[in-house]
């Protein structure tokens, strides 16, 4: 892995891929609590994700956290992204296509053959970025545990 990036927002806003500074009680609050992917995800579970990914913290000016992405990759063929968020008091400024932005420029993440996400709800940011609907769905398969942390959930 290269070393890390950073990147600066006309509104002040960084993004950091060094995980050092990620606020990791911030991410899993988040995740477990207010996510409809992930809630009540074990802290344990996110810490381990975290430390096996490609992460890019948001960052306000005053250096709190403002939202995260995570990227799963073996940097050379594919990439998954998950767990994207802009917290609540931080919505509405353009940071989460500024996050995408940041994170498809990212120089390992370059000329992959697939890159992949799910999601329920942000089709419009996505499609923006080129993301399309599977056009052979029947070759994908899956194994699907849709209650991993032991509630009850509608996806």
């Amino acid at each position: 892995m290269a070393s890390f990036v950073e990147h600066q927002h006309p509104q002040h806003f960084r993004i950091s891929t060094d995980p050092a500074r990620l606020d990791v009680a911030a991410i899993h609050r988040y995740l477990a609590e207010d996510s409809y992917w992930a809630r009540n995800i074990p802290r344990a579970t996110v810490e381990r994700a975290i430390e096996h990914s490609l992460n890019f913290g948001l960052y306000a000016p005053d250096g709190r956290l403002a939202g995260f992405a995570r990227i799963v990759t073996d940097y050379a063929t594919f990439a998954w992204l998950c767990d994207v968020f802009v917290l609540p008091e931080f919505r509405g400024r353009g940071l989460s296509k500024w996050l995408m932005e940041c994170v498809w420029a990212h120089p390992e993440l370059q000329n992959l053959r697939r890159k992949m996400l799910a999601t329920l709800d942000a089709h419009g940011l996505y499609t923006q970025f080129g993301f399309v609907p599977l056009p052979t769905p029947e070759r994908f398969l899956e194994i699907r545990n849709p209650n991993p942390y032991g509630i009850a959930t509608a996806n």
